[in-house]
C-alpha cells in the first residue's frame, strides 16, 4: 500500500472514530482532558506559513531533512529525529526529497488539523522545568533555540498579553486560548 493511501486510510479511520457519539457521563471539558474526545482546530494559512518558514531556515521555499532535524533539535525533540525519513516518505508527495509549502499544508489536512494533544505537547516543549506554567524566561530560551532574539522584557510583554489570571506566567488554559485564537474548530 502506498504511503499516500495509507495516510488516507488512517485519516478515514480517525474520522470515523470522531464521528461516534461520546458518552454523556462526562462533561465536554472532562472528555477533552481525559482524551476521550480531542477537538480539532484548523490552522489558517498565514500562521502555517510562519511555521513553515521556521523549518525552512535557508529560505529556499522547501524544507530539507537536515532543516527538519535542526528544528526538532532546537525544540528539544532529539528523540524523534530518527522518524524524519519516514515523515518525508509520507509528506514529500512529488518525491523530490523536500517538503514544499503545498505538501506541508496537505500533511496538515490529512492529519486532521491541530489536536488538543498537539497543543499540550507544544506547551510541554515551552514548559522547560515542567511546573505547569511557562515563564518569560522559558519563552526567551525557546525563542533563542529557534534562532530568534527577544529581550526578557519583550517576553514578559508576551506573557502579559495572554496571562488572564495575572500570575505572570502562562498556564495550559491560557496557552490553549492563545494558540487557538486564530484557528477555527473543525
Amino acid at each position: 500500500m502506498s504511503s499516500t493511501r495509507f495516510l488516507d486510510f488512517q485519516y478515514n479511520l480517525s474520522k470515523r472514530k470522531y464521528l461516534r457519539k461520546p458518552s454523556r457521563l462526562f462533561s465536554m471539558k472532562d472528555r477533552v482532558n481525559s482524551g476521550l474526545q480531542k477537538p480539532l482546530f484548523q490552522p489558517n494559512v498565514e500562521e502555517m506559513k510562519k511555521v513553515f518558514d521556521k523549518f525552512d531556515s535557508n529560505k529556499d521555499g522547501k524544507i530539507s531533512q537536515q532543516e527538519y532535524k535542526a528544528t526538532l533539535r532546537a525544540l528539544g525533540m532529539e528523540n524523534t529525529i530518527h522518524e524524519v525519513p519516514s515523515i518525508f516518505d509520507v509528506v514529500d508527495l512529488d518525491g523530490d526529497g523536500f517538503i514544499n509549502f503545498k505538501e506541508f499544508m496537505e500533511a496538515q489536512k490529512k492529519g486532521g488539523g491541530v489536536r488538543t494533544m498537539d497543543i499540550q505537547s507544544a506547551f510541554r516543549t515551552f514548559d522547560r522545568n515542567g511546573d505547569g506554567k511557562i515563564s518569560a524566561e522559558e519563552i526567551q530560551e525557546m525563542l533563542r533555540r529557534l534562532g530568534e532574539s527577544c529581550s526578557l522584557e519583550e517576553c514578559r510583554r508576551m506573557v502579559r498579553a495572554v496571562d488572564r489570571d495575572g500570575d505572570g506566567m502562562v498556564d495550559m488554559d491560557e496557552f490553549t486560548a492563545m494558540m487557538t485564537q486564530s484557528l477555527r474548530t473543525a
